[in-house]
């Protein structure tokens, strides 16, 4: 369909994620594109009063109230940057009319490439082998414990799109993967996946708990001081998903009182984080800023979904990736397990298994 004689959207990105591809796909369609600079919502605020846009991709800024009650009744369409999207106010958005789309697979692959460097971090003990090598390199070297994730256990907490990728990536590590997903069928698990009903089963088996779930009514601070003491003592913690699913305190001191071996995570409460919290200076507890879903290529990959979604949104058309709008207090569980058994990685000293 031509559309360079017909009256396009204003549509506003972020300067920092949109790409000269997404800016030409959108162009070419007659849509105007507006960089945005705004890190902090009153300064949205005023960059929507100024430009009064029909569509926008937003990333880290929340779209509340006020952030719909600011934007209408020109936005018509809105687009999150990423797989994540507790951050968007959906009732509010029905009752102003805007469409809201997301990327569920933009960062997707970046994001399980990060839970995998996490695991690893942990398991070869990279902080502690740093510091003991400025001390004495054979005491770094030799002396120091650290393990294979090979014949290991995760146990994945969320089987969607990211935890799907993880148990991929873990059983090419040779490791064992159970999963926790009660909104999922075992049908739809990867092979190989050890479907696990019961939480509490899997946080008291595995090896590293990696979560994968986004927060919802269901998840938040799910994992705290009760679940955290379901863990063995000698088990990581992996947070590449939400902040808002981990008592931040509960963990320090979990980690403290020896209950869990550390954590890992690329998310936290309250982001962005401040030099002064005291996650950042607990020994035991490792942090990267969020950066899982920021790949250059994960960023590519987003801003081109969102600018097809709302391009999609333009042409009246049902949007490929909409915000899935789901009640998890009252969507539907499933208790079946696998019907083939799940892998089983060798033991380390199977010397022809392996």
């Amino acid at each position: 369909m031509d559309l360079t004689n017909r009256h396009g959207w204003k549509i506003m990105i972020p300067r920092v994620s949109v790409i000269p591809e997404a800016q030409k796909y959108l162009e070419d369609r007659g849509h105007t594109v507006i960089p945005y600079n705004a890190l902090k919502s009153a300064e949205l605020l005023e960059e929507l009063r100024i430009y009064r846009p029909n569509a926008i991709v937003i990333r880290d800024i929340k779209a509340d109230r006020a952030f719909f009650e600011t934007a209408a009744p020109e936005l018509k369409a809105l687009a999150r940057y990423g797989a994540g999207y507790d951050g968007v106010d959906l009732e509010t958005a029905d009752e102003f009319g805007v469409k809201c789309v997301y990327a569920p697979i933009g960062n997707s692959f970046s994001v399980a490439e990060i839970a995998m460097f996490h695991m690893l971090h942990a398991s070869f003990r990279i902080e502690q082998v740093r510091k003991n090598m400025m001390v004495d390199f054979m005491l770094a070297k030799q002396r120091t414990p650290y393990f294979n994730l090979a014949g290991k256990t995760v146990g994945l907490i969320g089987c969607g799109n990211v935890g799907s990728r993880v148990a991929k990536h873990a059983m090419e590590f040779k490791m064992n993967v159970w999963a926790y997903d009660p909104f999922k069928p075992a049908k739809d698990f990867p092979k190989g996946v050890r479907v696990v009903r019961n939480l509490d089963e899997l946080l008291a088996g595995c090896d590293y708990v990696s979560l994968h779930a986004p927060a919802t009514s269901v998840t938040r601070n799910m994992i705290n001081k009760e679940t955290l003491g379901k863990m063995k003592p000698t088990a990581y913690l992996i947070n590449t998903a939400r902040g808002a699913l981990v008592k931040e305190a509960d963990v320090i001191e979990a980690i403290h009182n020896g209950v869990i071996a550390g954590a890992e995570f690329d998310t936290s409460a309250n982001e962005p984080l401040t030099a002064d919290r005291e996650v950042l200076h607990t020994e035991g507890i490792y942090i990267t800023p969020h950066q899982g879903g920021s790949t250059k290529e994960a960023s590519s990959r987003a801003c081109m979904m969102d600018c097809i979604g709302i391009h999609e949104i333009y042409e009246g058309k049902e949007p490929s990736w909409p915000i899935p709008r789901v009640n998890y207090d009252t969507a539907p569980t499933y208790d079946d397990v696998n019907e083939e058994p799940a892998y089983a990685a060798p033991d380390y000293l199977d010397i022809w298994a392996l």
